[in-house]
């Protein structure tokens, strides 16, 4: 007898393709050629100072010991502090949760809510993962597909029309991986309306890249928005992006407290919490200065021009203007079926990334990844030199191809 390793759920789940397209990208690198990595979000500003230095004190203060596994005091005091002064939303330290990253609260949550044959509401194109934990956990996924031309958005009819009596949850990242959808008061008020009408839906609304929002009203939370729905709203967010605190491993959710609680519960036989020394850097990023946040947002927004304008000349690929986080999801439909040099049709925006990989020496992820076939997204955190040289190699390879 095969003794077997896997579940069938585990079998639905694939690695992370953009860290798999990066760990290439470093093989490449390492091999000696030079290899652009646009397929990573990360960002590549240093973590400022004084976050740095309070986890320092953390430590000789003998912070170093288990936390509660929901979070520590301290920063869940910080998150309430934030979500007030930034949305005008009153926290209680119950609706609050702490974990190793935004990706674990995701986890979290829908590991404590979802029944096997649940649908969850994904809106294409989506951030991969969510479709993973979805299939590990037994759900469904029920995937709106969002045009380009309405800027990737959610439109409330498109919701209406997916929503069953087996719809568990909506998840709505905004500004979004990869799109950079974002949203404005009015469009959330839209869609809150519906969900209205269907009380057994609870909307988790991944705000991780709430700081990298290029609209000039700011980033709108969906529960400050709706406020009649806080009852079944998660809030998702975290320090890694805003901050360039990827590897700190700091998110946090806010929602109802019997949520939370069962989210902790679950939280308890995974991780036991997040790093404790973590948790006091975290605090001092959300209440400490914010000078570096406008900084960051400043050079991202930079970039994303500059991609934006880079795309415009090359003939064959499309680019929807991102409203905000650091990724630009290009669209490369007009080139499916064109021919390379050697006479190999670009079959699909797989093939289209490995050739760019080949020909220009650049990292990009499949648009079929994010469920948009006819796509790649490339990550605009990276060095401004770097992305406008990539930009160049992309607009030449693009021009060798046989139209």
């Amino acid at each position: 007898m095969t003794i077997l390793f896997a579940t069938r759920q585990l079998a639905n789940v694939r690695p992370s393709a953009s860290a798999a397209i990066s760990q290439k990208a470093k093989m490449m690198h390492a091999a000696g050629e030079d290899v652009i990595d646009l397929g990573i979000g990360e960002p590549d500003f240093d973590t400022p100072s004084h976050i740095v230095e309070a986890a320092f004190e953390a430590v000789k203060r003998g912070e170093t010991r288990y936390p509660p596994t929901g979070g520590t005091a301290m920063l869940k005091a910080a998150i309430a502090r934030k979500f007030a002064r930034d949305h005008g939303l009153n926290i209680k330290a119950n609706e609050i949760i702490v974990s190793n990253g935004a990706k674990q609260v995701i986890f979290d949550a829908l590991m404590a809510t979802l029944e096997p044959g649940d649908e969850v509401i994904l809106c294409a194109p989506y951030f991969d993962s969510y479709r993973n934990i979805i299939a590990l956990l037994g759900g469904e996924r029920r995937v709106v597909t969002c045009r380009r031309e309405d800027g990737y958005r959610l439109l409330p009819d498109a919701l209406a029309s997916a929503i069953t009596n087996k719809t568990r949850w909506l998840i709505l990242n905004a500004p979004s991986n990869p799109a950079g959808t974002i949203y404005d008061a009015t469009e959330l008020r839209a869609l809150g309306d519906v969900l209205a009408q269907h009380p057994q839906v609870a909307i988790l609304s991944d705000e991780i890249y709430e700081h990298i929002h290029f609209g000039a009203a700011g980033h709108i939370s969906f529960a400050a928005a709706c406020p009649d729905l806080v009852d079944r709203i998660l809030t998702v967010n975290g320090v890694s992006k805003a901050y360039a605190m990827t590897g700190w491993r700091i998110g946090y959710g806010a929602g109802p407290a019997a949520l939370i609680d069962a989210m902790v519960t679950v939280q308890s036989q995974i991780s036991s919490g997040a790093c404790s020394v973590a948790q006091a850097a975290g605090a001092a990023a959300l209440d400490g200065p914010q000078d570096s946040v406008a900084q960051f947002r400043a050079a991202y927004l930079a970039r994303r021009d500059l991609v934006v304008d880079a795309v415009a000349r090359i003939p064959g690929l499309t680019l929807a203007q991102p409203g905000g986080a650091f990724y630009a999801f290009i669209d490369c439909s007009a080139l499916l079926s064109v021919a390379t040099l050697d006479g190999k049709p670009l079959q699909d925006d797989t093939a289209v990334c490995s050739y760019l990989l080949e020909a220009a020496k650049v990292a990009a992820v499949p648009g079929s990844v994010y469920d948009m076939p006819g796509h790649f997204r490339i990550s605009t955190a990276c060095a401004e030199d770097a992305l406008a040289e990539a930009m160049t190699r992309i607009a030449r390879a693009c021009a060798a191809l046989v139209m």
